[in-house]
């Protein structure tokens, strides 16, 4: 007598549990168009800031932060930036903001200063451009 291996089933069932699979993820990227979840991905804006610390005529340490423009220069309103967590103050507090703008302040004697420039959107959106110590 001899015995046979029934395998004919092996190959339709991969192949539907395949489908199945390919049907849910299509389903789950259509879904993620329809009801907007891709729309609120932000774009990254391209602008920048520097700054530098020199020391005044009476030795004091300053502190100067620069605006430097970039591709997307058109679209910025306005550019603030903060000292070791201080008020924010503006870059330029006259407008047309313009490539090479800049503010210089006082600094921390004996110590590395944190600064943080904030370049704020047309579009209302805000983005960090400068995130250093000097």
């Amino acid at each position: 007598m001899k015995l046979r291996e029934n395998e004919d089933a092996v190959s339709p069932v991969i192949g539907v549990i395949l489908m199945v699979a390919i049907t849910v993820i299509l389903a789950a990227v259509i879904a993620a168009f329809v009801f907007g979840m891709g729309s609120s991905v932000q774009t990254t804006k391209t602008v920048a800031a520097t700054a530098t610390a020199h020391a005044n005529s009476t030795g004091f340490k300053m502190i100067t932060i620069t605006y430097q423009g970039g591709p997307d220069a058109g679209l910025v309103d306005a550019v603030n930036f903060t000292i070791n967590g201080s008020e924010p103050m503006p870059v330029n507090k006259s407008a047309p903001l313009i490539a090479g703008s800049s503010n210089t302040t006082d600094g921390t004697k004996g110590e590395k200063d944190h600064i943080v420039a904030t370049a704020h959107f047309t579009d209302g959106s805000s983005q960090v451009i400068l995130d250093t110590y000097v």
